[in-house]
């Protein structure tokens, strides 16, 4: 099996069996303000939002995640399927195996998707980096390869920084994502994976011309700690150790969301993303949607009913800090008060200056 993707196969095993969490999203720092006489029904609250024009049930992400092994073909039929059952979207991992490799098994762990999706909004993934060796119609091959509704372009310098065979040439990236924003058939999304994007970074995105800002954070699944898993496994020791020194690097997700909403409209809140709760903070902070990717995995392994039983939970959490806050709309929780404490709000501070 090639290398690409037997790392794949690699990252799941570690993500389900090591200790791959870090904290530090800020959101326990984010206190939503308690409308005690909200005048509504509940049951009557409207969790529907519009993302590039495509109507979701709720503004929940299934995040990027795998992809590119065959061993994985059984993860994105399950998600795919719940997404299809509960109208929201999700995303693929990584296509690069897909795009690089003859192999119609791995190419099935990515067009599963679309199979058992047919009507939800799904969306590509490729590397930042491999925008250096890829032109638009590399990218809109991804496009065709799920027909996607948007194409996510992954910034994830520091994995590749720990990973021994990890590609460090970080030049050139901005105008390249400028180039396929500006050419590609579908909505482009720039996501982080787990370290955040600060302000003046978002700034330049957008004036890139992407479509959306996903920050993932820092306070989830830390993929500097998986990459230090997999350089101890080869007995890459000086990788290892710079991975679990810089495990916990990044910008806090609820500090992300904010700094990226002041520069763009269309901002999806993910890094430690664990409840439908931190998905109303997300948005009350200004994000369109929040993500969450690693509380999906083990029920994606279980199947589609596990799944869509984690999705009801996210959907009724969600639903109830609406209802407490006496937000009858999405719209209405962008614009509902908050309070930011502790640690988050000295972060913040110390930003403006």
């Amino acid at each position: 099996m090639p290398e690409t993707s037997d790392r794949k196969d690699d990252h799941i095993r570690i993500i389900e069996e090591e200790d791959v969490e870090t904290s530090g999203t800020g959101f326990a720092d984010v206190d939503l303000v308690h409308e005690a006489l909200p005048e509504i029904h509940r049951d009557e609250i409207d969790t529907t939002t519009t993302l590039f024009g495509h109507e979701l049930a709720a503004p929940i992400v299934i995040e990027s995640m795998t992809g590119g092994h065959p061993a994985t073909t059984k993860i994105n039929r399950a998600l795919a399927e719940a997404a299809q059952e509960q109208n929201v979207a999700m995303g693929v991992g990584s296509q690069r195996a897909g795009l690089e490799l003859d192999d119609e098994a791995l190419l099935e762990s990515y067009t599963v998707v679309r199979d058992v999706a047919p009507d939800a909004f799904l969306y590509g993934n490729v590397g930042a980096a491999q925008l250096l060796e890829y032109d638009v119609a590399d990218v809109e091959a991804a496009v065709d390869m799920i027909d996607a509704d948007a194409m996510a372009i992954h910034l994830n310098f520091l994995q590749e920084a720990v990973q021994p065979e990890g590609d460090v040439d970080a030049r050139g990236c901005l105008e390249a994502i400028e180039a396929v924003a500006s050419d590609l058939s579908v909505p482009v999304v720039v996501k982080e994976t787990g370290n955040g994007i600060a302000r003046d970074t978002a700034r330049r995105l957008a004036e890139a011309g992407v479509d959306a800002i996903d920050v993932a954070g820092k306070g989830g699944t830390t993929w500097s700690g998986i990459e230090a898993y997999r350089a101890a496994a080869v007995g890459a020791d000086r990788q290892e150790q710079v991975g679990q020194r810089f495990r916990a690097w990044g910008v806090p997700t609820a500090v992300s969301t904010l700094e990226a909403a002041d520069e763009h409209d269309c901002v999806i809140a993910s890094g430690g993303v664990r409840s439908g709760l931190d998905v109303a903070k997300a948005i009350a902070l200004g994000a369109r949607a929040g993500g969450l990717a690693k509380p999906f995995l083990s029920p994606a392994g279980q199947g589609t009913d596990a799944v869509v039983d984690l999705l009801e939970t996210l959907e009724l959490e969600f639903r109830t800090a609406m209802f407490v806050t006496g937000s009858a709309t999405v719209e209405e929780l962008r614009e509902t008060d908050y309070v930011v404490l502790g640690r988050t709000q000295e972060y913040l501070e110390q930003r403006r200056r």
